[in-house]
């Protein structure tokens, strides 16, 4: 495992977690030696490869169990590039993420047990983005003003219930109006991966920017509305 673990410049940590997740076929077992091949090799590379395009180990499970098709890898980069995680070497562990959010690392994983998830799953890890700081800051200004930490908590898990309902919704009708019929009518992966990707990439900020304004909108109504 060491050995194998040098070839392929990743953590011996990296193979027993990639071995855990069902990604590595077993070693050949002699005594209580196990020997890898080449095959063990090559599927590291093509898994730290795929991860470098952001897709989640789930997806590349799938990939490499041949249940995700070329163009649903696409469209998964896509979507990868939009949450803006696909260079991990980016991402910051939680000590790091801490100190640059200027957080104490007891609170975010407080926020985290409460269900408000933050940071994304990296070998078994998690890391965090420059969106998630500015997401911590952003919550950080509202404790400024003096609004209590656990209504704002309270108020976060409300959101979050509503908009993951929403995202669900919407993913469906996307799937349904969208990834099917061009997935059933384009002469080749290729160019349905490539419609899909255009697609997904035209909608995405569309529906975001509905959402947003409509919130702010409904927002300021409700606030003036208290004003009155």
């Amino acid at each position: 495992m060491e050995q194998l673990a040098a070839a392929c410049e990743v953590s011996v940590d990296t193979v027993r977690y990639y071995q855990a997740r069902g990604l590595l076929p077993p070693p050949e077992r002699e005594g209580r030696v196990a020997w890898y091949r080449e095959e063990h090799a090559e599927r590291i590379r093509e898994i730290r490869s795929l991860q470098r395009k952001g897709l989640t180990l789930a997806a590349i499970k799938r990939a490499l169990d041949g249940e995700l098709e070329r163009t649903d890898l696409e469209l998964a980069a896509a979507v990868a590039a939009a949450r803006g995680e696909t260079q991990p070497e980016q991402l910051l562990p939680l000590d790091a993420f801490s100190a640059a959010a200027g957080v104490p690392a007891s609170l975010i994983q407080a926020v985290e047990r409460e269900g408000i998830r933050l940071g994304v799953t990296v070998d078994g890890e998690t890391r965090y983005s420059s969106a998630d700081i500015r997401t911590v800051r952003g919550a950080l200004r509202l404790l400024e003003f003096g609004l209590p930490l656990g209504d704002l908590l309270a108020l976060a898990r409300e959101a979050n219930e509503a908009m993951v309902r929403l995202a669900e919704q919407a993913v469906e009708l996307f799937d349904r109006y969208v990834r099917e019929p061009i997935r059933d009518t384009a002469p080749t992966e290729e160019e349905a991966a490539a419609q899909l990707v255009e697609a997904f990439d035209a909608l995405l900020p569309a529906v975001t920017d509905l959402v947003a304004t409509h919130f702010r909108r409904v927002l300021l109504a409700a606030a003036e509305g208290r004003l009155s």
